[in-house]
């Protein structure tokens, strides 16, 4: 079964539902019937066909989240053609890159995007493709697709390098459907607010493939406006909400009674691409009357990990893994560790990407002995729920002492006048790192108290060196601090 049959339970079996609503460029609200969709689909899958896709080429997508997005993807994926998705923050130096590498028969984009690719770079603006589509039949489009075939290639956020373009299949995508509308209970019944940008896996990954997996209703929306969504939540009335860690504290700015009133309606919010902070998790237990429903995955492996839908949703950990994935904690020397323990994860199951497109040497690197190294660190308590650590490359070692920058962030994020907080490692001559805490603070902001209870509550080798103030901390698209791109300290 082909990731276009999982599909067909909702494009074909619910033909007659509308699943759909979006904005339309007039600004009116406008719906789809799954069959209509479909009906769109096949004409896009016919247009890219007449114009020379075949399986196995790659289109680029350049573009905000829109209907159309939804429509080319989903004629790749009947075609066998290998979507690229690109950040739309990017700009000419991030897509060029991209493009480079994957080099894509064609990039769709909009007017107005077009103007940050690389110059030469084959654009093709999405609104023509809408167009030009009407004139095709809109019959069913079916090829014999292998379940190994690459269905995306997915860029890396690049917080440490450059990116490297994570080949995920039709079975990758399929799997995590499965497992996440299975362990989630998301059903035709449910209500998605859809948010998140579709170029990454967050959004797309789990939040297109669950709703159309499920055949729920989805309201799609271009992005997050904390501005506007009293009036989405209100209008729409959502049972299922996909965020990152940042959308959440903006949601904590609610009037309470009309975080009540939402909770009321809701039946599962769901958090990733950045740890969650347990302090964020108990706010808004508090103000919305639900817990937060934390789960663990990469652009590489997709879902791994996740709390119970029914059970204890452990405030700061990640959960259980995923049927059909298999989790390992390894210390340096690549031997499991005990449990309570701290050691970098590996992960394997038929979510875990194919590898990285044309870096055999980077393929090499990722996968020891059929597992994947995802680079980060995590513990496993006695019953089996894991907490992450943070990434290999944010651990700081100082004295010889491991020092582990969440644990810190974790507790200046409990104190008053803290809003955001990122801590990372800065040379010390004595003592070779020392950490240094970043942070985003009100008006109570104080610096003295902040050290006071860093020296009541931590060991004295993760005291942080200074509590440095900053507007803002800098973050991808989806919410992940990049801690490199931190203004230097020295205490010079």
């Amino acid at each position: 079964m082909q990731l276009a049959d999982l599909f067909s339970l909702s494009l074909v079996g619910r033909s007659s539902q509308t699943g759909l609503e979006y904005d339309a460029p007039d600004g009116s609200l406008a719906a789809l019937t799954f069959g209509d969709l479909d009906a769109r689909v096949n004409r896009v899958a016919r247009l890219l066909s007449s114009r020379g896709f075949v399986r196995g080429d790659r289109l680029g997508f350049f573009l905000p989240n829109c209907v159309a997005f939804i429509e080319v993807f989903l004629a790749c994926v009947k075609l066998g053609v290998i979507v690229v998705p690109i950040n739309v923050l990017y700009r000419e130096r991030e897509s060029g890159h991209i493009i480079s590498d994957a080099d894509p028969k064609a990039v769709v984009t909009t007017s107005e995007l077009a103007a940050f690719l690389p110059a030469g770079a084959p654009a093709w603006d999405v609104a023509e493709i809408s167009a030009a589509a009407e004139s095709f039949a809109d019959s069913a489009v079916r090829l014999a697709l292998d379940g190994d075939d690459p269905a995306a290639i997915v860029y890396t956020s690049g917080t440490t390098g450059r990116s490297k373009g994570a080949v995920l299949t039709h079975n990758n995508f399929a799997a995590n459907a499965v497992n996440v509308t299975t362990c989630w209970r998301i059903t035709s019944e449910d209500r998605y607010l859809a948010v998140l940008p579709l170029f990454h896996v967050h959004g797309l990954g789990n939040g297109v493939h669950a709703w159309l997996t499920s055949g729920c209703r989805m309201r799609l929306v271009e992005r997050f406006d904390i501005q506007r969504a009293p009036d989405l939540f209100t209008a729409f009335q959502p049972t299922l909400f996909f965020g990152v860690p940042t959308i959440y504290v903006r949601l904590l700015e609610f009037p309470l009674e009309l975080a009540q009133q939402i909770g009321q309606r809701m039946r599962l919010f769901v958090s990733g691409s950045a740890p969650l902070p347990a302090q964020v998790l108990a706010d808004f237990r508090a103000k919305f009357g639900h817990t937060i429903l934390e789960r663990y995955g990469m652009s590489e492996t997709l879902m791994n990990i996740s709390n119970p839908y029914e059970g204890e949703r452990r405030p700061g950990a990640v959960g259980f893994p995923f049927p059909g994935v298999s989790a390992q904690l390894r210390d340096a020397q690549g031997q499991p560790v005990e449990d309570g323990e701290i050691g970098e994860l590996f992960v394997r199951g038929p979510n875990v990407c194919a590898g990285y497109w044309r870096r055999p040497d980077a393929t090499a690197e990722a996968f020891q002995d059929g597992w994947f190294r995802t680079g980060d660190l995590g513990e496993r308590a006695a019953d089996g729920y894991y907490t992450l650590r943070g990434r290999r490359s944010d651990l700081i070692i100082s004295g010889g002492f491991n020092i582990y920058p969440r644990e810190i962030e974790e507790l200046l994020l409990e104190q008053s006048g803290v809003l955001e907080v990122a801590v990372c490692g800065v040379s010390d001559a004595r003592r070779g790192e020392v950490p240094v805490a970043y942070i985003v603070g009100d008006d109570s902001f104080d610096a003295a108290a902040l050290e006071t209870i860093c020296r009541q509550s931590l060991a004295s080798f993760k005291m942080p060196r200074a509590f440095v103030r900053v507007e803002s901390l800098p973050r991808n698209a989806l919410g992940k601090v990049q801690k490199h791109l931190l203004p230097p300290w020295s205490a010079e």
